[in-house]
């Protein structure tokens, strides 16, 4: 297979693909600069630029030296397994579980997110999946006033984050416990506003603030060794 480098094309199609969205976010969990993966993947800075901006379609040489470069797999980075429920990989020889600390646990919430709430709707268990902001000591996620994650105020719930690298077969879960309310103060609902990093993923319509105030936060981590681990620590 050779090693020649590809060039970007002299006029850059101005679209940015599926590929280049998941290579960016790929780089940066990794924290790693665009220079440090253009030298792992054999290929130019330019060259990775245009990949990450614009809608490219590199030959499968390319795409398998930057899935060695960003830790992960081909599938993963054009999309194959978008569908597929996280987790569809096979258990690593020798994992590790480890017990996450408070702060630990504190800095993979980080600042926003999508999780999963635990909430009593008539009488029986479900869950819904939210977008959530950390705000200080509260962890909090809009939704609609009839919806079901709107059932949470008024009751202890339980909040689940997680994320899973099926490329390495490790992974990580965050669970909160505590009290949950809604927001009716306009000053804490545009604390709330002006944190959020996005609006819901499931549109308009849903301004109701929902506010979980943990008393108890605790996490594990499936570690492989060998395999890279992003750090926990936001800036």
């Amino acid at each position: 297979m050779s090693n020649q480098q590809p060039e970007p094309p002299s006029e850059p199609v101005p679209t940015r693909g599926d590929l280049g969205r998941r290579a960016t976010l790929r780089r940066q969990q990794l924290g790693l600069t665009r220079e440090e993966v253009a030298a792992r993947a054999a290929a130019s800075p330019e060259y990775l630029r245009y990949v990450e901006e614009s809608a490219a379609e590199p030959a499968i040489g390319f795409l398998l030296r930057l899935a060695g470069a960003l830790e992960t797999t081909v599938a993963e980075l054009t999309g194959g397994t978008a569908e597929l429920p996280a987790g569809f990989g096979t258990a690593a020889a020798h994992p590790e579980v480890l017990v996450l600390s408070s702060d630990e646990c504190r800095g993979l919430l980080s600042t926003h997110g999508v999780g999963r709430v635990a909430v009593t709707v008539d009488g029986a268990p479900a869950i819904f999946p939210v977008n959530y902001t950390v705000a200080d000591e509260v962890i909090a996620y809009r939704t609609a006033p009839d919806s079901g994650p709107a059932a949470a105020a008024g009751q202890q719930v339980a909040l689940e984050v997680d994320h899973i690298d099926d490329a390495f077969s490790q992974g990580w879960s965050v669970l909160v416990v505590g009290p949950a309310r809604t927001v009716t103060t306009r000053s804490e609902c545009r604390r709330l506003d002006e944190r959020a990093h996005t609006g819901p993923w499931t549109g308009d319509g849903r301004g109701l603030w929902i506010a979980v105030h943990p008393t108890r936060i605790t996490g594990r981590r499936i570690r492989v060794m060998g395999a890279r681990t992003p750090s926990t620590t936001t800036s």
